[in-house]
């Protein structure tokens, strides 16, 4: 294919380069033969106007100076004959070569193209126009030389093009065919495969364009395999808890207990957390997360969570409550996703923030939004992990598991669900100093689509 490319960008250029050569050296040759007819006729013109000049000041008549016409020394190279008339003053012919002129009135238009014949300042006649020269053979072969010299110079012009465009298409062909490479590695799976960007033109951006598609392609393979072996992961703790369970209860080897009862029991409720919230990020990735809405007030939405985690907060030594400003405000949106959501906000900074912290439930406007905000006095977020905290899986400390780290899917479910109402998901965090997780809602949101 770029043989094939390179091919057609060297004869389009040639081609190209040949018109225009072309036209050119037909251009150039045009001028130069006007030119030359134009010097040969003014040539003859003065010629002829010393030999009229010469002979009128011998006989002093024009009647006498008609030998002229039989008298005229041929130029060197051998001129072919041409024929002139001249008026008088008065406008009649009274020399030509056709003895029947003679005498004949001149049409005034064409004796004003005429020139002028002057001796001692005075005009003693007129030479009408001239026909056009016929040239010698020396004039012809002159003419001849320079339409070769033309040739070689325009076959000479369009070799240089030639090569200039194959060096072109090459220059223009590098890209494309690094490019070619690029993808053939990303078919057999090498997604760490970059092409050089070598300009800021289309060929530049389209290069800056495979990396950052190679990019994103390698990051999220690397998101799903940590996503699969997290899962793995997280699946294989608990049932590896009832499945103990369950073998030293058949096996007899320990009594069924209250206790053990409620030991599987608290497993199979964090495999149904995982795969509740695996199948709600599988909706929102659909664009299938259900909505039901309403106007919410925002005091009364903060003031719930507030009490979900009020008794959780107590019992951790952290401080935990709310404030909005301006107050009465209200916004549209499913209550009930918006509570989970920052649910996850609140139980995550509970996880992080120490005994004797803080946590503040924050709802402001700014602009055209509502900012719901969730702010803890835990030891913060290192900023190379921010951009990520918001994938699936993603724990910033990878030692933590499903029992202390949570299950990886909190912050993506905040995510889904702040999107879902056309909104956004932010943190801002300084280490040691806590984080800010900001959940950004438009104030006029019933543009948001209900899901039945």
């Amino acid at each position: 294919m770029l043989r094939s490319l390179t091919t057609r960008l060297i004869l389009a250029f040639a081609l190209t380069s040949l018109v225009g050569i072309g036209l050119a050296a037909l251009l150039v040759r045009q001028f130069v033969t006007n030119e030359f007819d134009t010097f040969l006729l003014e040539q003859q013109r003065n010629e002829l106007l010393a030999q009229l000049i010469t002979a009128y000041q011998e006989t002093g008549d024009w009647n006498a100076a008609t030998a002229i016409l039989n008298g005229r020394s041929d130029r060197e190279g051998g001129d072919p004959f041409v024929p002139i008339e001249v008026a008088d003053t008065e406008g009649r012919i009274v020399l030509s070569d056709r003895p029947a002129e003679i005498g004949r009135s001149v049409d005034p238009e064409l004796l004003a193209r005429g020139t002028p014949i002057m001796l001692n300042g005075e005009q003693i006649g007129t030479l009408l126009p001239l026909p056009p020269p016929r040239r010698n053979p020396a004039e012809e072969r002159y003419l001849s030389r320079i339409d070769l010299a033309l040739g070689g110079a325009a076959f000479g012009a369009l070799g240089i093009a030639i090569v200039l465009g194959f060096l072109l298409a090459q220059v223009i062909t590098r890209p494309l065919r690094e490019l070619m490479q690029g993808v053939r590695a990303i078919a057999t799976g090498d997604l760490s495969r970059r092409v050089p960007v070598r300009s800021r033109d289309e060929l530049g951006a389209l290069a800056h364009q495979f990396n950052t598609m190679s990019a994103e392609l390698q990051r999220a393979t690397e998101l799903r395999r940590r996503m699969t072996a997290d899962i793995a992961h997280d699946l294989r703790t608990p049932l590896t808890v009832i499945a103990g369970y369950l073998e030293a209860l058949r096996d007899a080897e320990l009594p069924a207990t209250p206790a053990r009862f409620a030991a599987m029991h608290t497993e199979t409720q964090t495999l149904l957390r995982l795969v509740e919230d695996l199948h709600t990020l599988s909706l929102a990735d659909a664009g299938e997360l259900p909505l039901r809405c309403r106007e919410i007030a925002v005091d009364d939405l903060l003031e719930r969570i507030v009490r979900i985690y009020n008794d959780a907060a107590q019992q951790a030594g952290i401080r935990l409550h709310r404030q909005s400003e301006p107050a009465g405000m209200r916004i549209y949106g499913d209550e009930e996703q918006l509570v989970r959501a920052l649910s996850n906000l609140v139980s995550n900074a509970l996880r992080y923030t120490p005994e004797g912290g803080e946590i503040v439930i924050e709802a402001t406007r700014q602009g055209h939004q509502i900012m719901l905000s969730v702010q803890d006095t835990g030891p913060g977020i290192p900023p190379e992990h921010l951009p990520n905290v918001f994938e699936r899986f993603y724990r910033i400390d990878e030692s933590r598991h499903t029992g202390s780290g949570g299950s990886g899917l909190g912050l993506a479910i905040v995510r889904s669900i702040a999107q879902a109402h056309n909104g956004t998901a932010t943190v801002h965090s300084t280490p040691g100093a806590g984080a800010r997780f900001t959940i950004a809602l438009p104030a006029e949101t019933k543009n948001v689509v209900p899901v039945p």
